[in-house]
């Protein structure tokens, strides 16, 4: 029998790596966070605090799994890897600029400003198959904990998927939505399927740096 329960989840994006600065396509290259997504990892735990998770997953990816471990320190969770929440695969994309991008891949540039949702990159990722991929993983953990509240740490690629889904907007409409680093965002899911509750919360990254100000 399928339960009927609601899951409620907190998405967390990874924080801040050098190559977000330089807004280079990640993808699933394994970067590590520089020394403000440490601090956003920090400040994650910090307003973390005030909630109860029943359990806590992470993409596998060095960037998330890095602010995941920093970011439970103090939450008494233990973090299981989750390799449904990895960031896409850009394929060809992966580790350019957009404006590398253009120039030297430009079919590919192309179909990635259109989000062209069958075009996988040549080595990647189409945007169809890494959205069932994300929706089908997190609806498992939906599953396994229906009724209760699951953290967990994932991309910007991911939180798009899923803002799409509860929203009901097309994976090719442009993107109208922010995908802050280290910010929460709150969803829940069940029987009538995805539900957004709040979106890119930051308050705890701004109370952070109000005490490294103060």
């Amino acid at each position: 029998m399928i339960s009927t329960r609601i899951t409620r989840f907190c998405l967390v994006r990874h924080g801040e790596t050098d190559w977000n600065g330089e807004k280079r396509i990640q993808g699933q290259i394994d970067i590590d966070l520089n020394a403000a997504g440490e601090a956003q990892a920090r400040a994650v735990g910090a307003g973390l605090v005030a909630h109860s998770f029943a359990a806590a997953y992470s993409s596998d990816l060095l960037r998330a799994w890095r602010t995941a471990q920093i970011a439970t320190r103090g939450l008494g969770l233990a973090v299981s890897p989750a390799p449904t929440l990895r960031e896409r695969h850009f394929g060809v994309l992966q580790g350019v600029t957009a404006q590398e991008a253009s120039v030297q891949r430009p079919e590919a540039h192309r179909h990635h400003q259109a989000r062209t949702p069958d075009y996988d990159y040549e080595t990647g990722e189409s945007l169809i198959d890494f959205a069932a991929r994300v929706t089908t993983g997190l609806e498992a953990l939906a599953a396994r904990h229906a009724g209760q509240s699951v953290l967990a740490f994932t991309h910007g690629g991911v939180l798009d998927v899923v803002y799409r889904a509860a929203t009901g907007r097309a994976l090719a409409a442009p993107r109208d939505f922010q995908l802050p680093n280290a910010a929460f965002n709150w969803l829940e899911y069940g029987a009538t399927g995805w539900r957004l509750i709040t979106w890119a919360e930051c308050d705890h990254l701004r109370r952070s740096l109000d005490e490294v100000a103060g």
